[in-house]
């Protein structure tokens, strides 16, 4: 492990670095041992892979960051020299061979066993398990098959992950992204077809638009736009999501994405400026006319309960400016470099029940009709107005409630 060229991140995982440090503890004296053999089955455990250690090295490669990685997501992994191809081969061997050592093959191994004693038999042991699909056969094989991956699903964090947030100047994953799918979505399916559709000539490398999703609240804006990366993940979409405040680091973002074999949705959620706001000349910027270009595997995505984006006043219109008139187009006029702009209002009475009725059914709730009518009615009323958010909301009561046999 000691050797690794390429694949030499792996050593930075927290899995591997304790394998590496269990082995190393080959010569240390028996508390020291039985440490190191702890701290690492503690972490095997808590990755639920101490059952198959083998997958879990394997994975990690697979998710490294690396000269050949990057090369092969961009398809360049034929155009590396000899000698890197060599050393991933080598790396690929070591890697299948350390995933097969047993608990036994490591006792056995130990030098001081005898001081060891009784303490060995008492050891929590694992599996060796065995490797992913891609890290299975002979090494120039599995470089094949690992270049193939790479292609399709990008290297490092963008293999791993799907969901991204921009912050304090860099992108880091989301873990647990939101899950919702587009099935679960209910209505406004004309307004979710037209960004769907964009979505697909981006990742199908066709002319697409940025795009502007308002609307009034709870309607599935932003749901909208996470169930559609949830959805086209598998076919190398990813999304970065960027703080409105914090616009003015696009430049950065454009470089750290612009090269990737991926496509991408930024998306700014919640947007609204005042007219005194400073990120609205930056986002203006990013739109049409800075000199930092929008790469050409990114779309901006942006939710707003605004049509025209910033907040007006009869009072703008007042006041001593000779050109007033200019002054309020040009401030109307950011929305209109969204190429789309797509509407979720608030639906009507009729719009709202058929989303109730259908959440309900794809829960499998046992109520009639007109006592799903009648509480939905009264749960809008409660809440000051029908939406999407609201008939989700209702519908989880009464779950909750049936569940527990408690009346509706």
């Amino acid at each position: 492990m000691s050797s690794f060229s390429v694949y030499k991140g792996i050593l930075h995982r927290t899995v591997p670095n304790a394998f590496y440090r269990l082995l190393c503890a080959y010569d240390a004296p028996p508390v020291e041992f039985a440490r190191a053999w702890g701290e690492f089955f503690a972490l095997l455990c808590d990755r639920g892979y101490s059952g198959n250690l083998s997958r879990c090295l394997s994975e990690t490669a697979l998710f490294d960051e690396n000269a050949f990685s990057k090369a092969a997501a961009a398809g360049k992994a034929d155009q590396l020299a000899a000698p890197v191809k060599k050393a991933v081969k080598r790396d690929i061997e070591i890697i299948q061979q350390i995933g097969s050592l047993t608990p036994e093959h490591l006792l056995d191994g130990y030098r001081r066993l005898d001081e060891l004693g009784c303490v060995a038999e008492t050891l929590p042991q694992w599996e060796a398990g065995a490797p992913i699909d891609e890290l299975t056969g002979d090494a120039e094989a599995c470089m094949e098959k690992m270049a193939a991956y790479y292609r399709g699903h990008g290297c490092g964090m963008y293999a791993r992950y799907r969901a991204f947030i921009w912050r304090d100047g860099g992108i880091e994953p989301v873990v647990y992204p939101d899950p919702i799918r587009l099935k679960s979505l209910k209505g406004y399916e004309a307004a979710r077809k037209t960004v769907i559709d964009n979505t697909l000539a981006l990742l199908n490398g066709l002319s697409a638009n940025n795009c502007l999703l308002y609307g009034d609240r709870g309607t599935g804006k932003s749901s909208t736009v996470k169930a559609i990366l949830n959805e086209y993940a598998p076919q190398g979409l990813r999304m970065v999501e960027m703080p409105k405040d914090q616009l003015c680091d696009f430049p950065k973002l454009v470089e750290r994405i612009a090269a990737l074999p991926l496509r991408f949705i930024i998306f700014i959620d919640d947007l609204s400026f005042t007219q005194q706001d400073d990120t609205y000349a930056a986002l203006k910027a990013v739109l049409e006319g800075g000199l930092a270009a929008q790469p050409e595997n990114a779309l901006i995505y942006a939710t707003s309960n605004r049509r025209h984006l910033v907040r007006e006043c009869f009072s703008d219109r007042d006041g001593d400016e000779i050109h007033r008139g200019d002054t309020i187009q040009e401030s109307l006029s950011l929305s209109d470099r969204f190429g789309l702009s797509v509407n979720f209002s608030v639906p009507d009475k009729t719009r709202y029940l058929d989303i109730v009725h259908a959440l309900a059914e794809e829960r499998g709730l046992e109520v009639s009709g007109s006592q799903l009518d009648t509480g939905a009615e009264q749960w809008a009323l409660a809440r000051g107005g029908r939406s999407p958010r609201c008939a989700k909301q209702y519908i989880a009561m009464v779950e909750s409630r049936l569940k527990q046999g408690l009346p509706l």
